[in-house]
């Protein structure tokens, strides 16, 4: 009996090391699944409870978990839902495009969604499927999809009407004119692009010709 607990005890500690091990920061239970591979689901329950209890996984939601409480917001923003990838004023923010400060991160998914999870507020916008499974304009950061700024400016165009941008000078406009038709064949949407385009090249044309 006692050899048989010490043999369950290695057991554990070689299924948890593989976790450790990974570089990825946040699990579904789905990807617990894959990584231990070849045990079925009753058991992998247990041994998520097991490892939850004794401080080796980190409980952040139900179906989602962490090595630790350290670990990257990013990834987890794009767990809650999928197919899902950061977006938005997140992205906008980072590049400087706009000033405001957001606590919340904003995310591209099939449903408009407000959640709190480990006190981190998560914003998810709906964009059509045609529009979250196309990869134009976005970077796989390793456990995560992000999109670039040209792609994060489109989104928000495509579902505002009237967004005020603080600052367009990082925006590439070819690689907007790129994903541009990635959003159909929306007039409006064209138009809109066009008009904060213009609004740019005027304001790019009075700082130019003020500078000399």
């Amino acid at each position: 009996m006692i050899n048989l607990t010490f043999n369950l005890r290695i057991m554990e500690k070689g299924f948890i090391k593989g976790i450790l091990r990974s570089n990825q920061t946040v699990f579904t239970f789905k990807d617990l699944l894959l990584l231990w591979g070849g045990i079925d689901v009753n058991t992998a329950r247990k041994r998520v409870n097991y490892y939850v209890q004794s401080g080796d996984l980190y409980s952040i939601r139900r179906g989602i978990y962490a090595k630790d409480d350290n670990y990257d917001r990013l990834e987890l923003a794009t767990k809650i839902f999928t197919p899902a990838y950061i977006s938005f004023e997140t992205v906008l923010g980072q590049a400087g495009i706009t000033f405001q400060y957001y606590s919340q991160i904003f995310v591209a998914s099939y449903q408009t969604k407000e959640i709190i999870a480990d006190q981190q507020k998560f914003v998810f916008k709906t964009l059509k499927d045609s529009l979250l499974t196309n990869s134009a304009g976005i970077a796989n950061r390793e456990y995560y999809a992000m999109a670039s700024p040209e792609r994060a400016f489109l989104d928000i165009i495509y579902l505002s009407t009237d967004y005020h941008f603080d600052n367009l000078s990082p925006i590439n406009w070819d690689k907007v004119n790129e994903i541009l038709p990635i959003y159909g064949k929306n007039k409006k949407m064209y138009e809109r692009v066009n008009r904060y385009y213009l609004f740019f090249k005027d304001q790019y044309d009075v700082t130019k010709s003020g500078s000399t």
